[in-house]
């Protein structure tokens, strides 16, 4: 199957040979003069003509929201500058996906639904103006940008958080009260305007999407959100938002199949590249995964997660390849999260030759007691539930050579009592780490051929696991005395070593409730 996905090569856009300039329609590159008309007008006039390249030459080029159409390439010129409005009221509202559901949103600067053929290429920047939209946290700023943040307008929240307007602030409880009457009239969301920021790109439903070199940033929610679309190629891109930037991913795939995404740098303020498939009920109900997806050479900077599966994965995510990717200063590398009440089947994913440094974080984290938090290796809860359609699966997953120079922990995986993380292999890691390897509620794990070199704690550490299989995996940096494998909870067994050791580490510990014969080192 991974052989196969290797082979996966989305099919590109068919746009015919045929071009306008926006110029030719009255724009002008001036940072200063609205040219959302002759956006408009090129984009009409190319889609009349039955399709082709609206060309952004050098200049700053101020405009309101664009709505693209079928058979266009956007081409924006190295030293083009396409700056979107910070007037919300530019932003019609319109039925579009966010987090997981169909709702009503500010329309996004770069805009398609049910679409064919569509590109957007070149070497230019468009910047979302987020800044104007998104709330800011304190705990993220010094004390001296909190207070220019308070001079400019706006209002806090409790001395807290800071909202551009005090409908921003409110907006949560107005949108609740809307939500509540089950209104579908755009109009009536009007009040709660100003807190429902857009992604920077939002195309819905659309069919062979090219996006090729431009730089996309400072968006004011998600940057790039294609949804329920296919036969997607992303490369050679640069996306950025700073890293305080509040719900500021960098790409969500969600719902899609067929996707290429290659060769692009990543800095922002949540997660990086991330795969989604809608949210409880939902997207259950959708039932449309992502999958046959290809990520390959892309550099991760600053992000909540380099490589993201979830949370919100309700509709399943499948068949996926990541490799040949460096994550440098991430909160977390390689991170896959879900909760109870999501549903939906994570499996096939394959990942190999990721480079990272300086992680936060876990290197490799699996959380199946996401709550929105940035990452935590603290373990919540005990308790089994019942096995129902709200229970998140994760499975068949393969991750291999691996390169970690720095992390909280190497390998953490914490699994829910009543569906562990099953059919997880890793092979072949060299990680310097503080923590090594914790899991909670795996079966049939496979850890072969790593060396962690770590600074407290057992070099392994297992809870609640069964059928687990640790071959040729040696630790460094460990003293005297340190326990080199600690096993906990009375459902662990089937515990296998061969050639588990440490430079100094050598006690092991299998707790009272554990089945001694349960565990065989060799």
């Amino acid at each position: 199957m991974f052989e196969q996905l290797e082979a996966i090569q989305a099919d590109l856009p068919g746009i015919p040979d045929y071009s306008v300039t926006i110029t030719d329609y009255g724009a002008v590159g001036d940072g200063a003069f609205d040219n959302t008309k002759a956006f408009h007008e090129a984009i009409e006039a190319c889609s009349e003509a039955g399709g082709g390249k609206v060309v952004i030459p050098p200049g700053i080029w101020l405009t309101g929201p664009l709505t693209l159409r079928s058979r266009i390439e956007l081409h924006a010129a190295a030293g083009s500058l396409v700056v979107f409005s910070k007037r919300f009221d530019r932003y019609p509202i319109l039925l579009s996906t966010y987090e997981g559901k169909r709702t009503y949103r500010c329309q996004s600067p770069l805009d398609g639904e049910g679409l064919e053929d569509i590109a957007i290429t070149g070497g230019g920047v468009f910047d979302g103006s987020g800044d104007a939209w998104r709330p800011v946290k304190k705990s993220k700023l010094t004390d001296s940008q909190w207070r220019r943040l308070l001079q400019s307008g706006g209002v806090a929240d409790g001395n807290e958080m800071w909202w551009p307007t005090p409908a921003a602030r409110d907006g949560q409880e107005i949108l609740a009260r809307i939500e509540g009457t089950g209104s579908d009239n755009p109009a009536d969301y009007e009040p709660a305007r100003d807190y429902l920021r857009p992604c920077l790109l939002s195309l819905r439903n659309c069919k062979r999407i090219l996006l090729d070199g431009p730089t996309f940033q400072n968006s004011a929610a998600w940057c790039l959100h294609p949804w329920a679309s296919e036969q997607i190629t992303i490369r050679s891109l640069t996306v950025r938002n700073p890293w305080y930037a509040q719900n500021g991913d960098g790409l969500d795939i969600d719902s899609c199949k067929y996707v290429t995404v290659e060769d692009c740098s990543f800095d922002v303020g949540d997660d990086a590249i991330c795969l989604k498939s809608g949210k409880d009920e939902a997207g259950r109900l959708l039932g449309m995964p992502s999958e046959r997806i290809r990520i390959r050479n892309c550099t991760v900077y600053r992000g909540h997660g380099g490589i993201v599966v979830g949370s919100e994965m309700s509709g399943g995510i499948k068949d996926v390849s990541v490799s040949d990717c460096t994550f440098i200063g991430t909160d977390i590398g390689i991170r896959f999260k879900s909760c109870r009440g999501r549903g939906g089947v994570v499996e096939n994913i394959f990942i190999e030759r990721i480079r990272m440094k300086d992680m936060i974080g876990d290197a490799i984290s699996f959380n199946l007691f996401y709550e929105g938090k940035a990452g935590s290796g603290e373990y919540p809860d005990e308790a089994m539930v019942p096995v129902t359609a709200e229970t998140p699966v994760f499975r068949n997953i393969r991750i291999r050579d691996i390169v970690c120079a720095g992390a909280q922990t190497a390998l953490l995986i914490n699994g829910l009592p009543e569906m562990p993380v099953d059919n997880l292999s890793v092979k072949r890691a060299v990680m310097t780490s503080k923590e090594g390897i914790v899991c909670r509620n795996g079966t049939n794990v496979s850890l072969r051929d790593m060396v962690l070199s770590i600074q407290e704690k057992p070099l392994v550490t297992l809870h609640q696991c069964r059928n687990i299989r640790i071959e040729q995996v040696s630790g460094t940096g460990t003293a005297k005395g340190d326990r080199l494998l600690a096993v906990t909870g009375e459902r662990s067994r089937q515990i296998d070593c061969v050639a588990l050791k440490a430079d100094q580490a050598r006690r092991i510990t299998v707790d009272s409730e554990v089945d001694r014969g349960e565990v065989v080192l060799k």
